[in-house]
């Protein structure tokens, strides 16, 4: 009885069941920790002005209590201070037993700038040049309020003409050089001057709009009583954290997450979006697809179904095996050599000779990146899709083939549908 209960198998079913519930556990356990402590990331946190016993003052976010080391019922507190151009750095460590007094003022304002990070302070006052606009305190707020939906409006359009009026003519003035170069012509010089004289123009209106916007600039008050100068035009967003509501919040929240998707980086990748890196990565994992599935598959078609068996496929399997152990960077060196320096340089050399030294195809991009992506998986698609049409049944080839259809037929419309989960599984293992 006990033989024939192993011999049936099903313990090693239950087993192998019970493995994938751990690894699925473990799994959603990882994905639970890692949400509980980046979902409240972009929550609002109240601002907390601490008096220290040494008569210091300073304002910030609790981040983080934890116990001091070595000293038993003694903890401390991780506060993000802001501010960076003031003190230096983001957070400082504060011991509970150094704090005389905390508060949280109403009147606590943060500032989120394209610069230096937050800003913690109370409003000293809003100018215009050297002339006071308003004062601190309620008025300052309004009409702070007021100049942010204006500087928007008005970094909108000094963006505009950055990325395109200046760039097409930056590009169009290019352009006519490299064909004054090739063939000098009168005409053409005439040209070249003519937009030379717009990118002039467009330029000094760059240069007067950037001089309008910088004109504002809020005083902020520090904890410690320091006063600091900042250009409104370089304020992202401003709120009183102590004063927001439910809805408030949730609406902060909401809009953080929204630009943490959808804006670029800035101050060297630690704050803004992260857009950029999620659209390049989709890109180049849809070009290395592209690249390494169809050549994948017909790889595995032609040595399962067309190749004759004897050692020389076995070799060539052996060396596809090999290729999907090869580490990444040898990879990495060979795309490097092979496709920008080999292949770019070439089509540099022959296609974009006007631009050299200057590169256009031999340098780093997207298109080389996904190639060697491609070169890096076509194994083990390979491998994968071979498994998959081992996997169907020779019957089905043989019924095929006995009712009359080509071979071309049989593997299009037997064996393909049939051997399809195992090639799915290689494009899937590909693209992870």
């Amino acid at each position: 009885m006990r033989g024939k209960f192993w011999q049936s198998g099903d313990p090693f079913i239950w087993l192998t069941g019970g493995a994938l519930a751990c690894c699925l556990l473990m799994v959603a356990g990882l994905v639970a920790v890692i949400a509980s402590n980046a979902l409240g990331f972009f929550w609002p946190r109240v601002l907390v002005q601490l008096e220290l016993l040494d008569g210091t003052r300073m304002m910030g976010k609790q981040m983080a209590r934890q116990e001091v080391p070595g000293q038993e019922g003694a903890h401390r507190l991780q506060f993000k201070v802001g501010n960076r151009d003031v003190y230096g750095l983001d957070f400082r460590w504060v011991d509970e037993a150094q704090i005389r007094a905390q508060a949280e003022p109403a009147e606590a304002v943060l500032l989120e700038r394209l610069e230096w990070g937050e800003m913690y302070g109370y409003i000293g006052g809003l100018y215009e040049g050297d002339q006071p606009v308003a004062a601190g305190g309620a008025e300052g707020w309004n009409k702070l309020k007021e100049l942010l939906s204006q500087c928007k409006i008005e970094r909108a359009e000094i963006r505009r003409l950055e990325r395109e009026e200046i760039s097409d003519l930056n590009y169009e003035i290019t352009e006519l050089q490299k064909q004054q170069r090739r063939a000098p012509t009168e005409a053409r010089a005439a040209q070249i001057a003519q937009v030379q004289v717009q990118f002039e123009q467009v330029a000094e209106a760059l240069t007067r709009l950037r001089r309008v916007s910088e004109r504002y600039t809020l005083v902020m008050q520090m904890a410690g009583g320091e006063e600091r100068r900042v250009e409104v035009v370089g304020v992202l967003h401003v709120y009183r954290p102590n004063q927001l509501g439910l809805v408030e919040k949730v609406g902060i929240y909401l809009g953080k997450c929204w630009e943490f998707l959808a804006d670029e980086p800035r101050e060297s990748n630690t704050e803004g979006g992260i857009f950029p890196a999620i659209f390049g990565t989709v890109m180049m994992v849809l070009l290395m697809s592209l690249a390494a599935v169809p050549f994948g598959i017909i790889a595995a078609l032609y040595l399962r179904e067309y190749a004759k068996q004897g050692g020389l496929v076995r070799i060539i399997r052996i060396a596809v095996n090999n290729l999907a152990g090869v580490p990444s960077i040898v990879f990495g060196m060979f795309g490097l050599g092979f496709f920008v320096y080999g292949v770019g340089g070439a089509m540099d050399q022959l296609f974009y000779a006007d631009n050299l030294p200057n590169p256009t195809f031999g340098t780093g991009g997207i298109l080389w990146a996904s190639l060697t992506l491609a070169l890096l998986t076509v194994p083990v698609v390979i491998v994968a899709t071979e498994e998959g049409l081992a996997a169907v049944p020779r019957e089905l080839r043989e019924g095929s083939l006995a009712l009359g259809s080509t071979k071309l037929q049989m593997i299009w419309r037997v064996v393909l549908p049939s051997a399809l989960p195992g090639i799915l599984t290689g494009v899937i293992l590909a693209t992870a």
